[in-house]
């Protein structure tokens, strides 16, 4: 028995220690109240489709590898697919490249998704800001992104970390506060509960592209690295839809 507590206590004292080491300290006393909030009406500028003829829009980044040398480029196109590439360039490089990537659609009920994009940009240089732009003529858009820091043992990266985001009124002061907190990480880990889509009548996807729109003002410019929820499990067989995604 002693045993036992002695072991208990060294477990114990070794999370504490832990804890310790990774105590990023506390960059904000910002706090989101625990009451509901009202969805924004669907004519809210946070879910404004980008002006233009088949206009790119809910863009955004992941990271591309694990080393930190390359990023994902992904984006939708609503009447047509559109080029499936991206051109970057280092900030300071002047050499344009271009990057190919793919492109899929799926259903869901009676919804019929945009046409998806996916681009791995690679071989980027480490601790540097590049530009990139998807789309094509007068309705391309432009962004940038910094890549992280050549990995090492003692080199700091910050990450930032929203989860159960959804797309409420309070979701909006969420995401602005990230937005404009100066401590902000340099990437960002949602753990889960993006869109809040499968609450919607017969699920309603088209919740997914206004939530696409709505984070794409940080999403499109630092990596967010994802981990599903149990919201993101759409499965209803009521409507016909067995097969969980």
């Amino acid at each position: 028995m002693e045993r036992r507590w002695d072991s208990l206590l060294f477990v114990v004292c070794l999370i504490l220690s832990f804890a310790e080491i990774v105590n990023g300290g506390i960059t904000s006393s910002y706090v989101r109240h625990a009451n509901f909030s009202l969805d924004m009406p669907l004519d809210s500028d946070v879910f404004r489709v980008p002006p233009g003829y088949n206009a790119p829009q809910q863009v955004h980044i992941t990271q591309g590898d694990h080393e930190g040398k390359g990023v994902i480029v992904s984006w939708v196109t609503q009447d047509e697919p559109g080029s499936k590439t991206v051109l970057y360039w280092a900030e300071n490089g002047g050499l344009k490249k271009l990057a190919e990537g793919f492109i899929l659609t799926y259903k869901y009920y009676n919804y019929t998704s945009g046409y998806i994009h996916h681009c791995t940009i690679e071989d980027l240089e480490f601790d540097t800001k590049y530009y990139y732009e998807v789309g094509i003529g007068n309705t391309s858009r432009q962004f940038w992104f910094l890549t992280p820091p050549k990995p090492g043992p003692d080199v700091p990266y910050t990450f930032g970390l929203i989860g159960d985001l959804g797309q409420t009124s309070d979701s909006n002061r969420t995401l602005t506060h990230y937005e404009l907190n100066p401590a902000k990480g340099q990437a960002l880990l949602f753990v889960g509960d993006l869109s809040y889509a499968n609450d919607y009548p017969f699920h309603d996807n088209a919740r997914w592209d206004t939530w696409g729109r709505f984070v794409e003002r940080v999403a499109a410019y630092q990596p967010w690295i994802w981990t599903a929820g149990n919201h993101e499990i759409d499965f209803a067989p009521e409507i016909g839809e067995r097969q969980p995604i």
